[in-house]
């Protein structure tokens, strides 16, 4: 997320109450985001010794950090004794949550030959381009974006929260989401399918990508160009989905895997590990499908094998 205008380092501690930073008062703070799409002058948060290294190694100019370390050249530090807590406090101070008070947003902006289904839900600063389709029941969240020429069937939520918690000795805390959903030209999303919008960036649904019924799609995760997304499939968080997948029907991923382009995914595999495109996979653990067919067939053999290895018995 990037802000309306730049701001200074001691205006962004005054909103998280910290007078311990290092950096010059006037510091541009430019933006905030998450590790894996920060860009020069955003905000990182990073609140566990594990991650203090790629933090501050980042592109990100600005570490939002639970200890007093050493600044890196060309870089400020934001001290806090929880930084997951002041990253939502600058999440509501920027980006606040803004109710609405139509079916369809006024700010909204609709293309040209878009046709807009009875009850369907339309939030502030969405844009929608021409001749799509969205079909009855369709709630597409604050700021994102559908492109020309997509269709969006019934029952299906654009730009729902992520799924990010902390676990705090009173239950979990949420991390608030500031993202948006972007569904690229000549896309289709079938019914009932959830789109969570990016904590910080985008969810993106690329050109001609169709998505069946009951899919759902993590935040961050960037499906590319071409795919087919069978029903009940589930794709966690922070994955990358390369042009001309196929995954068949109750897929499932872990976060922050990548599925190369051209793979085809058999149903009901877990996705539990990165895999290179062009392959077919199947099973859990995921694995090359010709090798799991391979060895079910072998088994079959099983009964046989203890036939032959009696019979030796006897004959010895």
């Amino acid at each position: 997320m990037k802000f309306p205008q730049p701001q200074r380092l001691d205006y962004i501690a005054s909103i998280i109450n910290t007078t311990t930073y290092v950096g010059a008062d006037d510091f541009p703070v430019l933006g905030m985001n998450e590790i894996h799409v920060v860009t020069p002058g955003d905000i990182v948060f990073v609140d566990h010794p594990k991650y203090y290294d790629k933090a501050l190694q980042s592109a990100a100019t600005i570490v939002l950090i639970n200890k007093e370390v050493e600044c890196p050249e060309d870089k400020a530090l934001l001290i806090s004794d929880d930084p997951f807590r002041d990253f939502n406090r600058l999440t509501k101070h920027f980006a606040p949550f803004v109710a609405s008070n139509a079916a369809i947003s006024a700010t909204a902006s609709i293309g040209s030959q878009t046709q807009i289904q009875p009850n369907v839900f339309v939030g502030n600063n969405v844009k929608i381009g021409d001749n799509c389709i969205i079909h009855s029941n369709v709630s597409i969240g604050d700021h994102c974006i559908v492109e020309d020429n997509v269709i969006i069937h019934a029952g299906t939520v654009l730009g729902g929260d992520a799924f990010y918690y902390k676990r705090r000795p009173e239950g979990y805390d949420k991390l608030l989401s500031s993202g948006r959903v972007v569904i690229k030209k000549n896309a289709e999303i079938g019914p009932l399918c959830t789109i969570d919008r990016g904590v910080t960036g985008d969810t993106t649904i690329g050109e001609g990508t169709k998505l069946d019924s009951q899919v759902h799609v993590g935040h961050d995760t960037i499906i590319g160009n071409h795919c087919l997304i069978a029903a009940q499939t589930g794709i966690a968080g922070c994955c990358v989905i390369e042009d001309e997948v196929t995954c068949w029907g109750q897929v499932g991923t872990t976060s922050g895997i990548t599925i190369g382009k051209k793979a085809v995914v058999l149903g009901q595999t877990g996705v539990t590990k990165s895999i290179e495109g062009g392959k077919v996979y199947a099973g859990t653990p995921i694995e090359i499908a010709r090798d799991r067919l391979k060895r079910v067939a072998m088994t079959k053999d099983i009964p046989n094998i203890k036939k032959e290895i009696k019979a030796l018995k006897k004959n010895e």
